[in-house]
């Protein structure tokens, strides 16, 4: 099956993932651009899978500050190697994940964090478990699931905290 230029240049635009890589899902979809996305989204969440129990002593903190200044955030995000911390795609993530904590002002990390007998929504108060506020139709887990499979490394959050002036 001859695969088209646009198709490849279609799913590489929305996935920021490889030519080849690209090319191959829509070989495995046979030429359907949104059956290939998910192809390389569940590959994504393989992979970050695979490296989950690997260290993450290496990484960045990342500050927020909105632009009235009465909102703020940080993020420790953590990885592999100083190599992975000074990439585009892992920075972005890290500015991104202190918008989502400014934004949507999470509690815990995980639903592993919440105290047991709480009455708390997990969706709600869990920051790997939130809409994301770019894509709300994904949540933040399978965005730093993107992110790994990219960059070839584990992430982690490893805590955050949320400012708000007078609260």
């Amino acid at each position: 099956m001859k695969i088209s230029a646009e198709a490849v240049k279609e799913v590489r635009t929305r996935t920021n993932i490889g030519i080849l890589e690209c090319k191959d899902a829509l070989l495995k979809a046979g030429g359907d651009v949104e059956r290939a996305i998910g192809i390389l989204k569940n590959q994504g969440a393989m992979v970050a899978e695979k490296k989950a129990e690997r260290t993450t002593g290496k990484g960045i903190v990342e500050a927020y500050v909105h632009h009235d200044g009465r909102v703020g955030a940080l993020v420790e995000l953590n990885c592999e190697t100083d190599f992975v911390a000074r990439t585009k795609e892992f920075n972005e993530l890290a500015h991104n994940l202190a918008l989502q904590v400014a934004a949507t002002s999470p509690q815990f990390i995980t639903a592993g964090d919440i105290p047991p007998g709480a009455e708390l929504e997990p969706q709600a108060v869990c920051l790997l478990l939130q809409p994301f506020i770019k894509e709300p139709n994904r949540t933040v887990q399978e965005i730093i699931a993107e992110t790994i499979a990219k960059v070839g490394e584990n992430i982690k959050v490893r805590r955050f905290a949320r400012f708000e002036l007078g609260v």
